[in-house]
């Protein structure tokens, strides 16, 4: 399959939303959560040299190892973040809940291939169909994020792998109705209110916990058998006639 080329300020605004930010960093408790398990710049595993060290750009946040590893980052934010951007990609598109794009809602595949377009918003993967809805997409980033949320929890529901918090271990539906949350493309079940802070401060430590239970449940497979052979930016076909 012949893979049409992205205009260089759209590939530019892919790999960097919103990363091209040039004031220092910040802490941001409204900042989207950094789901990886390790420093960007080390490679150490986050906690391991004590509570990791938390910083925002531009409402998107990043956590280090250590106070010494944000000068680094900070010196090449725009390469530092194409670096976790290609790691959120590798982590996020196991739990991708949809074979569709979710801006036109057609199909990612082309010709029997993956023709997706792979798009980091925050630190949230979104896959397209097409250029022209990546341009809505960053036009409109919560519409289609609400879009993809409702699309996770339908799919994540339904096979859910604990009965138990992921935070204090309560069983789920002993204190209520459970709490929902979408975190890192996860759909993540929750006892109570009192937890949701918990997972947002340290979403390092219990991510893990539900991936594994994903494996333990499925066989190493992800919760939505079938689209873990999507690739990244292989799109580019464009579609003129979407409806939206």
């Amino acid at each position: 399959m012949r893979i049409q080329p992205l205009p260089f300020l759209l590939l530019l605004t892919l790999f960097l939303l919103p990363a091209s930010a040039l004031a220092q960093g910040t802490k941001d408790t409204a900042a989207d959560p950094y789901t990886l398990t390790t420093c960007p710049i080390s490679g150490k595993k986050l906690g391991s040299m004590g509570d990791p060290v938390v910083k925002s750009y531009d409402g998107r946040e990043v956590r280090f190892c250590c106070g010494g590893c944000v000068g680094t980052f900070e010196k090449d934010k725009a390469s530092q973040f194409k670096k976790i951007n290609d790691k959120l990609i590798a982590d996020q598109k196991a739990h991708y809940p949809i074979p569709v794009c979710v801006v036109s809602k057609e199909s990612l595949m082309e010709n029997g291939e993956d023709a997706g377009i792979d798009v980091v918003v925050g630190n949230r993967l979104v896959r397209l169909c097409c250029e022209g809805c990546t341009k809505k997409l960053l036009k409109n980033p919560k519409k289609y994020l609400a879009r993809l949320d409702k699309a996770i929890v339908k799919v994540h529901r339904s096979k859910y792998p604990l009965d138990t918090c992921v935070v204090g271990g309560g069983k789920l539906g002993s204190m209520g109705k459970p709490v929902e949350t979408v975190i890192g493309n996860r759909l993540v079940r929750l006892c109570c209110k009192g937890c949701l802070p918990k997972l947002k401060a340290n979403p390092h430590k219990y991510l893990p916990k539900l991936d594994a239970a994903w494996k333990h449940k499925a066989g190493a497979k992800s919760p939505h058998k079938g689209h873990e052979g999507q690739g990244h930016n292989k799109g580019g076909h464009d579609h003129s006639k979407h409806k939206h």
